[in-house]
């Protein structure tokens, strides 16, 4: 059974840092792109990162750019989202993805490339 299970959120204040780890289970996936996802109350999910195989290509969404950093740990079947300079609009749920298919390139950015998600892990930035 394929499980990913992110950790690492919580509360913090605007301008501190959060790492989150999304830990996979069940298959590997160093073939495989992973992203990551956020959900705020109200709100779309949106994409916020994403990382091919190997890390050879990462992508950002705009407002996170310099700020939020995405890597992987394929000997531990695991990606990493490090949040510096937290503001307050990053408060969500944020949710750990992989694609399903190895050695195919899908868009890192659009959600239906994703097959596998976790259950999202919830970060809170305070003013």
């Amino acid at each position: 059974q394929v499980q990913l299970v992110e950790s690492g959120g919580g509360l913090v204040q605007a301008g501190g840092s959060l790492r989150l780890s999304c830990a996979a289970s069940g298959r590997t996936f160093s073939s495989v792109a992973m992203g990551w996802f956020r959900q705020a109350p109200g709100k779309e999910r949106e994409f916020v990162a994403a990382i091919r195989r190997s890390g050879s290509t990462t992508a950002y969404q705009d407002s996170v750019k310099g700020r939020f950093t995405i890597s992987r740990d394929d000997a531990k079947n695991t990606v990493y989202l490090q949040m510096n300079t937290l503001k307050p609009e990053d408060t969500a749920v944020y949710l750990c993805a992989a694609q399903q298919f190895a050695l195919i390139d899908q868009a890192l950015g659009d959600m239906a490339s994703y097959y596998y998600w976790g259950q999202g892990t919830q970060v809170t930035v305070s003013s």
